[in-house]
This record gives C-alpha cells, sequence and structure tokens, in this order.
C-alpha cells in the first residue's frame, strides 16, 4: 500500500528569494510552481497498521462539512481504548528502547476519509454549527487534504512488534506513518491559548470524564 501526498518546499534554492523575501505575488507564483512540480511528490510507505476495537470514526466529513456520530462519553471512552501497533516486521530493530518511554506519539494515516473530506478548507469544529466556521489547520479534524493525525498515548506493552497502547482514536486499519517517543521538555509548552470553542469541548469531555468515572469504578454500565 502507498499513500501519496504533495509537499510544498518552504525554502528556496539557491540563489533564490527565501519565502521571506518575497512579495505576495511572488509567494503565490512559487507555491503553485511548487505544487504542480512532480519531482516534489511524497512518497508515504506505511510502516504498520493500527488494530482496535474502534470500527467507525466518530467524526465523518464530507461535501457538507462535518459531522459528529458519538456522544461526548463516547469519546471519552474512545481515550481509554486499547489498541494494537502492528510494525512491519522486516524494520528489524526499529523498535529497539521503546520500552524505556511511558508516552509515545502516533502518527497515522485517517484512511476513511473520503475525497471529498480533504477538499474541505473551513468547518465547523466537531460539526457543531454553534461554534464559528474555522480554518481546517485551526482545528484537529481528520478531514485535511493530506488526512494525517496524530495522538499521544500511553504505551502499555511491548511484544515483539506489537506496541499495547492506551488513548489511540484511531479506528481499525489505519496506516501507521511514524512513532515517537513523547518528551515533555521538546513537546510541553506554557502560557498555552485556546479559542472559546475548543475549551467549551475540552470543558465537556473533562465533565463527562469525571462522571463516566464513579460508573466504571463499580463496574456499572452507563
Amino acid at each position: 500500500m502507498q499513500l501519496v501526498a504533495t509537499a510544498i518546499k518552504c525554502d528556496s534554492d539557491k540563489g533564490q528569494p527565501t519565502i521571506l523575501e518575497m512579495q505576495d505575488g511572488e509567494m503565490t507564483k512559487a507555491v503553485n510552481a511548487q505544487k504542480s512540480d512532480p519531482g516534489l511528490d511524497m512518497r508515504l510507505k506505511p510502516v504498520g497498521v493500527v488494530r482496535s476495537q474502534l470500527q467507525r470514526p466518530s467524526l465523518t466529513a464530507g461535501t457538507g462539512g462535518l459531522e459528529w456520530q458519538g456522544k461526548a462519553k463516547e469519546a471519552v471512552a474512545e481515550r481509554g481504548t486499547v489498541a494494537q501497533l502492528v510494525v512491519d516486521e522486516d524494520l528489524h530493530g526499529i523498535l529497539d528502547g521503546i520500552e524505556g518511554f511511558s508516552h509515545i506519539l502516533v502518527l497515522y494515516w485517517a484512511h476513511l476519509v473520503p475525497p471529498e473530506g480533504r477538499q474541505l478548507t473551513k468547518v465547523h469544529p466537531m460539526g457543531r454549527k454553534e461554534f464559528p466556521l474555522t480554518g481546517i489547520f485551526a482545528t484537529c479534524s481528520p478531514a485535511r487534504p493530506n488526512p494525517i493525525s496524530v495522538t499521544a498515548v500511553r504505551l502499555l506493552e511491548r511484544r515483539g512488534n506489537v506496541l499495547l497502547v492506551e488513548g489511540l482514536e484511531a479506528v481499525d486499519g489505519s496506516p501507521l506513518i511514524d512513532i515517537k517517543p513523547y518528551v515533555p521538555y521538546y513537546y510541553a509548552a506554557s502560557d498555552v491559548e485556546m479559542p472559546e470553542w475548543i475549551t467549551t469541548i475540552v470543558s465537556k469531555m473533562e465533565r463527562s470524564r469525571r462522571a463516566e468515572a464513579p460508573l466504571a469504578a463499580s463496574g456499572e454500565e452507563g
């Protein structure tokens, strides 16, 4: 299986003006020229596959935008899902040392996003019309020109070429693109600011998580 994505170089060739030195018209011309250059195509080869009990995405995309298929408590439950990352056996030794980390970053291809979903440039976050129409690059939506998703997950165990992880939203069969150790020194940020719509989503998810916790502890089902 081969994944194909178009790459646009941000720095110029020797002797050409850098992107910071270009005027708006020059920048647009340069970007368009690079998009049409077949030599700039990237070829992504999956390094493995996700095996999970999740069979369908909670958030779907089409020409009309995003549509949320579940409820907040289901999204919380997804964060507790245990999945397997089955890495290509031909990549000998590529996981060696990973056991020393409690968390890892998993990059995967959201393969169920249809072509029309990849054409979206603006959406209502989570498909909720009460949230402002927002550019795709300002959201975590899986519907993007290159549907690459990344999640920080807890690494539970390594079994040869298989990693057991907790908290991965990827559905079963998602192609793995890459795995990296989670290092707070590199990824943690201070003085983080977010728009109101996303703090609303996070607050609702946190309330659902707290509501589900007593039920889980008592063994009851919601």
